[in-house]
């Protein structure tokens, strides 16, 4: 038997303990060639979709192979202490260092070129599966399959050079050690784990503090607010596993009553030593899944901005015309005929914007040109809109902030100072409805009195057009010589700007659909990376509770009790760091939830609760595997 037939026994002989390992890792290897398909397929090379949406797979590309080099490092480091006696085995009948770090070199080349070439062909397979999810989600023609020559070198150079130095630098991790420690190895009794009050108390001072400021925060405030809230949630989670479960157990165990009923003297007596020998795995499992739920939830949430799509565009078609060239009617009869020739029902309104130069309280010589409104016109809009209008008319000197787009409108109050004759004009609330797209007038503007705005005389006058309609939907794909992608915005080289907003809606809901597509395959590593990291946990430790528990049974444990036991186990392993990251979500959602008008609890509870089945039926799937493996080793 050579030396290369040893190291492909060695990983045929341990199946159960590379299993999960092998096929998390084939799994990236399949999500990453088929976002490759898509980047080099001819049909997306030639413009068939958005290019933002062939950016957001390259991003994905990125953060997937990172994440894939963490992933096989951690995995390998697991699997290299749970070898310690087999290392003192070999090393006893003679195998030297370098012969060892060979092995170690060989079994992890041998099972990434697999993991590789298993994610490759089930990418080809498929592949057709792939394109025809994406085409649906980008709302394009089908997208046949077809094999990429570059997109096949590409991962397959990444991942061969991801597996290489991975292998050759986990033989340096490599520990000989003497003898009698590796032998010794999982046999040891474990030392009584230590905890601090001080960092318990720290760890939920900095949770409940992270969560209040997350559930508590506005529009305004979320900006400010998430970097702290994300610094003290990391910091927060890892003091939680590693001191404040241990104290909770603690306090447990000293509750005599519940402490000595039945099978609870085992559970808990091992359960703070579990804690703390998982705490930085269940740490990173926490951190990954909450990610993978956050930015699924957030992508899933995106159906709600498409919702209030008309609120951002009260007008189905906005025209602003920048001069008063003769082409301006010829494009205001274009859009009228062909809005009658599909038999489309609109009404228009058409008033004047001035634009004019003033200066701010806070620095007296910056000088701006903002738009002004009348108070009559934005009411118009509104009204045309169908939306109710509640405000009061405006008085004296008194105006509105011009509200374009509704995350805008943060309600501070200020005061101008017109350039031309001094007057100075006090700000004390934003409109409650969307004026006009800021794209469209260049600037944040402002909503005067009707008597006002005819006093003032402005640098310019630009003439607003706007045709509402009552499903602007209908609007998608019009007018496409006049717009580029339903737009042409205020600050292009123009002498007009144009918003039509079914194009709009349906170009945002392309990317943001390819935007869920890609959160979700990226959002599926992560879930079955978490779940790989706590199966080689389990398996790392299934020598020491094979020890544990046949102790346990010589004094008398029933198979019934042995099965509550290990479950209950088990469901804390699996289920604490899952809970924790939904818990970590729902805050991250509250605060999400202050970006939108209307509600987002049902889209984040289906992505939560989806996720929450599958590891049910993972802890299931392990469970009965588990157990089935200790009670036939315990016979």
């Amino acid at each position: 038997m050579t030396f290369r037939q040893f190291a492909y026994r060695n990983v045929m002989r341990n199946k159960r303990t590379y299993a999960a390992y092998f096929f998390s890792s084939a799994f990236s290897v399949m999500i990453f060639f088929v976002f490759a398909q898509f980047i080099f397929h001819p049909d997306i090379q030639k413009g068939v979709t958005n290019i933002a949406a062939v950016q957001l797979m390259i991003a994905a590309e990125v953060i997937m192979y990172f994440f894939a080099f963490f992933f096989v490092l951690y995995s390998v480091g697991s699997f290299l202490k749970t070898r310690k006696r087999e290392f003192g085995i070999l090393m006893m009948h003679g195998m030297t260092r370098r012969q060892l770090n060979l092995l170690v070199f060989l079994e992890n080349m041998l099972i990434g070129t697999g993991a590789m070439l298993f994610g490759i062909l089930f990418g080809m397979i498929t592949g057709k599966l792939f394109f025809m999810i994406g085409s649906k989600m980008l709302d394009v023609k089908a997208i046949s399959f077809h094999l990429s020559w570059g997109a096949l070198g590409l991962t397959i150079i990444a991942f061969f050079l991801l597996f290489l130095f991975i292998s050759m630098f986990t033989t340096f991790l490599v520990r000989t050690n003497k003898l009698l420690d590796l032998f010794q190895s999982g046999q040891r009794p474990k030392k009584e784990p230590k905890v601090s009050i001080w960092l318990s108390l720290l760890s939920a001072v900095l949770l409940i503090t992270s969560y209040y400021l997350a559930a508590t925060t506005t529009m305004m405030t979320l900006i400010y607010r998430i970097l702290p809230v994300i610094l003290m949630t990391i910091i927060g989670t890892y003091f939680f596993f590693t001191q404040l479960s241990v104290f909770i157990v603690r306090r447990l165990q000293k509750n005599r009553l519940w402490f000595w009923k039945k099978t609870n003297i085992v559970t808990l007596s091992s359960l703070s030593y579990r804690l703390k020998d998982n705490a930085r795995m269940f740490f990173m499992v926490t951190i990954v899944s909450t990610v993978a739920f956050c930015a699924v939830g957030t992508l899933a949430s995106m159906n709600v901005i498409n919702k209030q799509f008309e609120v951002d565009y009260p007008a189905a078609i906005s025209y602003v015309a920048k001069d008063k060239n003769p082409i301006h009617g010829e494009h205001l009869a274009e859009i009228q005929h062909g809005l009658k020739q599909k038999g489309i029902p609109y009404h228009s309104n058409q008033f004047p914007i001035k634009y004019v130069e003033i200066t701010s309280a806070a620095d007296s010589h910056a000088v701006s040109i903002i738009p002004l409104i009348s108070f009559s016109d934005y009411k118009k809009i509104v009204q045309y809109s169908g939306f109710t209008f509640k405000e009061k008319p405006l008085e004296g000197k008194k105006v509105l902030g011009m509200t374009t787009h509704r995350f805008e409108n943060d309600g501070q109050d200020a005061t101008y100072t017109l350039k031309q004759n001094d007057l100075s004009l006090r700000q004390k609330a934003f409109t409650e409805h969307v004026v006009i797209p800021r794209e469209l007038v260049g600037n944040e503007g402002l909503v005067v009195s009707d008597e006002l705005f005819a006093h003032i005389k402005g640098t310019k006058t630009n003439q607003f057009t706007g045709f509402f309609i009552k499903d602007f939907v209908k609007t998608n794909g019009m007018f496409k010589n006049l717009v580029d992608n339903g737009h042409i915005w205020y600050d292009e080289d123009q002498n007009y700007a144009m918003a039509v907003s079914g194009t709009l809606l349906k170009v945002q809901k392309s990317l943001f659909s390819m935007m869920l597509f890609i959160a979700l395959m990226v959002g599926a590593v992560f879930f079955i990376a978490a779940g790989s990291f706590l199966y080689f946990r389990l398996y790392a430790d299934l020598d020491y509770d094979l020890h544990q528990y046949e102790i346990i049974m010589k004094v008398g444990l029933t198979d019934k009790e042995l099965s509550q036991i290990v479950t209950r186990q088990l469901m804390l392993l699996f289920f604490v760091p899952i809970l924790v990251a939904i818990i970590h979500s729902a805050f991250a959602f509250m605060a999400l939830q202050s970006y939108f008008t209307l509600s987002i609890a049902s889209d984040m509870i289906v992505v939560l609760v989806s996720f929450f089945v599958a590891q049910v039926l993972y802890f299931l799937v392990i469970r009965n595997r588990y157990l089935h493996k200790l009670k036939r080793a315990l016979i």
